[in-house]
């Protein structure tokens, strides 16, 4: 079972994390940290990815800015999401050599940790066939966008947990129409807490990945 470093950053901007990302992936291809967990939740921004469309966005940039959302292009798959206070996204940053070299097992992975979430506050939550991330019937709870290189992984996923569900209301989210998004309290109608969801991501996901969890300052 492999070592699982649990960094919980708190209340972040994007900026600065992506930058955490990049450097961590890299000293984790050349081996000099273990595989680790980053748990954290933005400020608010709208993060563009690899296959991003213009009228995906629907407020321009001036316009986003005036009402407090940042917008970065991320090098991660997926078209365009939103991250903001209340919803708790994590990062990955683990090496996937040399025997779980399956992108697309690995997606399914990371699906699989939220919806044992969802299962832990007594919830259904599943897959809808041709789209990504983790959805309670047509309600999206979570996202998936990861990026990878050289096996090691960086971005994650991001969990709805007491997120304004108003400001994904700026964009088509994941360039998915026709779908609702949906959180953890708005689905339970109880008070759940970022430390409750981070607990639960931690074990869930050390659940799936078959990892030894070992928090970290910072």
């Amino acid at each position: 079972m492999r070592t699982l470093h649990v960094r919980r950053l708190g209340r972040v901007p994007y900026g600065p994390t992506h930058e955490l990302q990049k450097e961590l992936q890299g000293a984790r291809q050349r081996g000099e940290i273990a595989d680790t967990l980053l748990l954290l939740e933005h400020e608010p921004v709208i993060t563009l990815g690899r296959a991003a469309k213009a009228e995906h966005v629907l407020l321009s940039a001036d316009s986003l800015r005036a009402r407090g959302f940042e917008v970065h292009e991320t090098g991660r798959g997926g078209d365009v999401t939103y991250h903001g206070p209340g919803q708790l996204v994590v990062y990955p940053i683990i090496d996937l050599g040399p025997d779980r070299r399956d992108v697309r097992k690995y997606v399914r992975n990371l699906e699989e940790t939220m919806i044992r979430m969802c299962a832990d506050w007594g919830l259904v939550a599943g897959r809808v066939e041709g789209m990504n991330g983790t959805w309670i019937e047509d309600r999206k709870i979570g996202a998936v966008g990861v990026r990878i290189s050289r096996w090691v992984t960086m971005h994650g996923f991001a969990f709805n947990v007491t997120t304004n569900l108003s400001h994904f209301d700026v964009i088509v989210p994941c360039g998915i129409r026709g779908k609702g998004v949906t959180s953890l309290v708005h689905e339970t109608g109880t008070d759940v807490t970022l430390a409750e969801a981070e607990e639960a991501a931690v074990r869930r996901f050390a659940e799936v990945f078959e990892a030894d969890p070992v928090r970290v300052n910072g």
